[in-house]
């Protein structure tokens, strides 16, 4: 193992959705939350909601406490798609320029359940894969802080839940509270905890430099800023 191989990707894209329910094959995305770390602090975030073209699950409403009338009722103050289309490109943009810029993604779960359900999404909308657009999922470099923890801390007996908000407790991380964004935040915030705690031959992350056209981007983002 090459010592490149032992940091901390400098650029990391936390990554999180809340949805109408459980089932990635049906259901629905209805608030995606990104934010950009570079070099462990946060330069960037983008959070928004979509309406759903079908019901949301009453357990799921329970979790993020979102309905249809609430998104609605948001749209004079946040960013609302009209549609789960326009609001799934709007998300495969983010994805595919900072895998571009060489980020890695971080999430909870983020494989099995974000991820596969904007896939099958974008599938069963478009007719078509997401490779056509440019992004391989297969291909991206992803840190789920789940399975992470699992290998930096075997004792399951101990902790035997390592959802989120398990593990933001145990790392002393606020919690998302199942916001899209707050989430994202804090898949980082405990990634960064975990990688205090590892051992060096547990960092076994896929580090690739970040492109140029992510500083120009970044000078960009300064500028609107201070301006």
């Amino acid at each position: 193992m090459s010592n490149n191989n032992l940091k901390l990707p400098r650029l990391l894209l936390g990554f999180d959705t809340e949805t109408t329910g459980l089932d990635v094959n049906s259901e629905r995305a209805i608030s995606y939350g990104f934010i950009a770390y570079f070099d462990g602090q946060p330069i960037w975030s983008e959070h928004f909601y979509v309406i759903p073209d079908r019901p949301i699950a009453e357990p799921a409403m329970r979790v993020h406490g979102l309905s249809i009338e609430s998104i609605l009722l948001k749209k004079n103050d946040e960013i609302v798609y009209e549609s789960v289309s326009a609001g799934l490109a709007r998300a495969v943009t983010i994805l595919r320029e900072f895998n571009n810029f060489g980020a890695a993604i971080v999430g909870a779960n983020v494989v099995r359940f974000d991820l596969a359900m904007l896939s099958k999404t974008f599938e069963s909308i478009n007719a078509r894969n997401l490779i056509d657009e440019d992004l391989d999922i297969s291909k991206l470099s992803i840190i789920d802080v789940i399975e992470f923890d699992r290998t930096i801390d075997k004792d399951f007996s101990a902790r035997p839940r390592r959802g989120l908000e398990f593990l933001c407790k145990h790392y002393g991380i606020e919690p998302g509270g199942h916001h899209a964004l707050g989430d994202a935040r804090a898949t980082i915030e405990v990634l960064l905890k975990q990688t205090k705690r590892a051992r060096p031959n547990q960092l076994e992350f896929n580090v690739t430099s970040v492109s140029p056209e992510f500083y120009e981007w970044s000078e960009r983002i300064s500028s609107l800023l201070a301006s």
